[in-house]
């Protein structure tokens, strides 16, 4: 499981700050506050000293995803993580009372359908300090909530390897609820080095195939953008292309939402701005046929969305266009890249040979009873894993 979809989202809190030690705060900010220049600047500065790379919970993508999606009364709210007054630590954050289906109160980091990666930004050198802060706030906020619970971490990264420190130095009952295996590329091969040795050589003449095929049709040329240049025009191409597809049929395609249109406009003029977007496209005759954007997040590189025009299915063109991104592994600045595509996709499982594995934990957080509770909840939800 993990929770991505869950609708709470932020609205105003106060800003009481609430200790997790003589030099260490956790304390709620408002959806206002945390727009103010000042503490934008801040937060800015803190993705450049992160522990780990995470678009998702840059401000170019969060804010942009809590106002896409708030809702008049959630009880959900945006976590600050101060050391010695400076900022170290930024989280979204949840309660709800919806887990998966089951009627049941929780606390959560807060994810959303289009956000891939749930390790809360922290200053490098500051894990083990701000998941101290975390649970002690959790465990005077707990309200109703059962357990907390932190979807998509990297297993074993330097955030969920400081969090299982912490864990074990406290005695606190903990549990992996889920795990996927989600296709990445990482190698210091050039690319066509690697291709050759990702493809059988079946598979490699098939798509070559495939591409001469293609090619029959008119002229391919490949575009390459990492700035504004052209962006409004490229967004509208990108959600006309996926909605025309499976996706628009099944009311899944951005632009069949408001809420996640306006969204992706709002990331992709964001994320430009910012320095983080690159956009890849296979064009046939100046019109594309298979679109990409990514997010550079030095040294990681995560693959936002992708599209491509079903009318050439036959021909593979999203394939065509993830061979020619293949290029990434050229850049010095990036030494992997998460597909964020589900675990056996169909097409980049075959080209990427790497995985990262990504793990979901719920902890205990509360008092005795509470945590009694939770390793009675833990202990049915995870029974088929002890078989």
């Amino acid at each position: 499981m993990d929770l991505a979809g869950t609708p709470n989202i932020l609205r105003e809190c106060d800003t009481t700050v609430f200790s997790g030690g003589p030099t260490a705060a956790v304390y709620p900010v408002s959806l206002e506050r945390a727009g103010e220049a000042n503490f934008l600047d801040e937060w800015f500065e803190l993705t450049r000293r992160s522990s780990e790379p995470n678009p998702f919970f840059e401000p170019w993508f969060l804010l942009p995803s809590l106002q896409a999606f708030a809702r008049d009364g959630d009880p959900a709210q945006l976590l600050a993580f101060r050391y010695e007054g400076r900022l170290a630590g930024v989280v979204p954050f949840a309660h709800s009372h919806d887990y998966y289906g089951y009627k049941l109160p929780f606390t959560a980091s807060w994810l959303h359908a289009n956000a891939f990666y749930g390790a809360p930004l922290v200053a490098q050198g500051f894990e083990h300090s701000f998941w101290h802060a975390l649970l002690s706030y959790c465990d005077s906020h707990a309200g109703l909530s059962a357990f907390l619970h932190l979807p998509l971490l990297e297993e074993n990264g330097p955030l969920d390897a400081a969090l299982k420190h912490v864990l074990d130095q406290a005695g606190r009952a903990n549990a992996i609820v889920a795990r996927r295996q989600r296709a990445m590329l990482q190698s210091e091969l050039t690319p066509d080095i690697y291709l050759a040795q990702a493809l059988s050589k079946k598979h490699a003449k098939e798509l070559r195939r495939q591409r001469r095929r293609l090619e029959e049709h008119g002229t391919l040329s490949i575009q390459r953008f990492a700035d504004c240049e052209a962006l409004d025009n490229w967004i509208s191409q990108f959600l006309e292309l996926e909605a025309a597809g499976w996706k628009g049929e099944a009311g899944s395609a951005l632009a069949n939402e408001k809420q996640t249109r306006t969204l992706f406009k709002a990331v992709m003029d964001g994320s430009a701005r910012a320095g983080r977007l690159e956009r890849v496209s296979l064009l046939l005759n100046g019109e594309p046929v298979a679109m990409l954007a990514s997010f550079i997040a030095a040294p990681g590189c995560y693959s936002f969305k992708t599209a491509f025009d079903e009318r050439y299915a036959a021909h593979s063109p999203g394939m065509q266009l993830q061979i020619e991104n293949l290029a990434v592994l050229d850049r010095p600045d990036v030494s992997w890249t998460d597909s964020c595509a589900s675990e056996g996709h169909p097409m980049i499982d075959r080209l990427w040979t790497e995985r990262r594995s990504l793990v979901s934990r719920n902890v205990a957080i509360g008092g005795v009873l509470r945590r009694a509770i939770f390793r009675q909840i833990s202990a049915y939800e995870t029974r088929k894993d002890r078989a």
